[in-house]
């Protein structure tokens, strides 16, 4: 813990200020083949973290408290949220393959409402696109919908995941297909939310699926045709694998009560409300000591995502993984990061007051520079955090 409180420290003593990697006199005749920082934190560092959740259910905090914390001037109340959510489980695929092993449970798949030839009976199903890059193979029809049925337990395996609510649609957008599973968001939805482990304090669970319900209430506006969905099933939106959550060994359940706990009645569920609409409820994994708003990490403001302390993220006992962290990364994903040829230099620009990096600048052997947002430099060359410095 204290080398991390040295850490921080130091962090906070370079907001504001640049750091070079390389002098200027050593930028034009050397670029460095990788680059190495040190951080803490995991994610984007805006709204609630996770790491801190946890540790303030374990100090007895309740699941609407926690929420309070992160979220500032919110109100938690029950909203109705009986709509159909489609979730993208498949992005741009050529080909798509399901199958059941569940007793008793066949395929079924439909044109329109009309099963399309004789697959009632199969267990394994592989769609492909057609020559035409408009249609799916074998069938005069660009959507197709696979449903399931019959068996204690019907249901469907799609990569590694497995789907029992709702059904399963399969499309043609720009010449690749479009998979989505539409269910219910009331509970359906959010009992496939994989964001924190299942056997995590009660009250943790419980906000996180406040926090998950009203992010995608929040996406509820439109299908975006470029995934057919409103929102993906992985870190684009949230991480979302079916059945498989609810249903694993022994803790499956605990993640299942907890989503059930914040149900009120059979048509409503508790929400964050920010002016009597349901907000766009970021969350992540861990910070460096603090969290950012969304101004700061993205440029956009929100009333509801302000910094506040978030000293659990750097406790290693309660972040082991990422209290402290050490990384590295190429010179072709910086270089491709800022769009230059190659980068000689780095400088941070500044800091934010929950220090992590605001602007960071690259330079290239030819004199060439360009400035990046810290958190989309750090998405961009695959670093844990925006809480980060280059060491040289």
């Amino acid at each position: 813990m204290r080398m991390f409180k040295n850490t921080l420290a130091t962090l906070a003593a370079i907001t504001a200020l640049s750091f070079s990697l390389l002098t200027p006199s050593q930028a034009a005749s050397t670029v460095p083949t990788t680059f190495a920082f040190t951080g803490a934190g995991y994610g984007h560092g805006v709204g609630m973290s996770q790491i801190g959740a946890k540790a303030r259910a374990l100090a007895g905090e309740s699941a609407t408290a926690i929420v309070k914390y992160y979220y500032k001037d919110v109100e938690v109340l029950p909203v109705v949220d009986t709509a159909t959510i489609r979730v993208n489980i498949g992005h741009a695929l050529k080909s798509a393959t399901f199958t059941t092993t569940s007793i008793g449970t066949s395929l079924q798949l439909f044109s329109d409402d009309f099963i399309v030839g004789n697959v009632g009976n199969k267990k394994k199903l592989t769609l492909t696109v057609a020559a035409d890059q408009k249609n799916i193979q074998g069938f005069n029809t660009s959507i197709l919908t696979l449903k399931w049925s019959g068996g204690a337990t019907p249901v469907v395996t799609f990569g590694s995941d497995r789907y029992r609510y709702g059904y399963i649609q399969i499309r043609v957008v720009k010449g690749a297909l479009e998979i989505t599973n539409s269910l219910a968001l009331h509970d359906e939805y959010l009992l496939g939310i994989s964001e924190i482990a299942s056997n995590w304090p009660t009250a943790t669970l419980e906000a996180q699926t406040i926090a998950s319900r009203s992010y995608a209430l929040s996406k509820m506006g439109s299908i975006k045709a470029s995934c057919d969905c409103h929102l993906y099933a992985h870190i684009a939106d949230q991480n979302f694998v079916g059945f498989a959550k609810e249903s694993e060994a022994k803790i499956g359940q605990l993640w299942r009560a907890a989503v059930l706990n914040t149900d009120i009645d059979s048509s409503t569920g508790l929400a964050i409300l920010s002016g009597g609409k349901p907000i766009q409820a970021y969350f992540f994994s861990s910070s460096g000591g603090a969290t950012q708003s969304s101004a700061d990490a993205w440029g956009g403001a929100t009333s509801y995502t302000q910094s506040v302390s978030d000293t659990a993220s750097v406790n290693v006992t309660l972040n082991p993984r990422f209290a402290s962290w050490s990384a590295s990364t190429t010179q072709e994903l910086v270089s491709a990061a800022f769009g230059l040829s190659d980068v000689a230099t780095l400088e941070i620009i500044a800091r934010n007051s929950a220090g992590a990096v605001t602007w960071i600048k690259g330079t290239s052997s030819t004199g060439a520079s360009k400035v990046l947002r810290g958190d989309t430099f750090r998405s961009r060359v695959k670093l844990p955090s925006p809480w980060f410095m280059p060491v040289s």
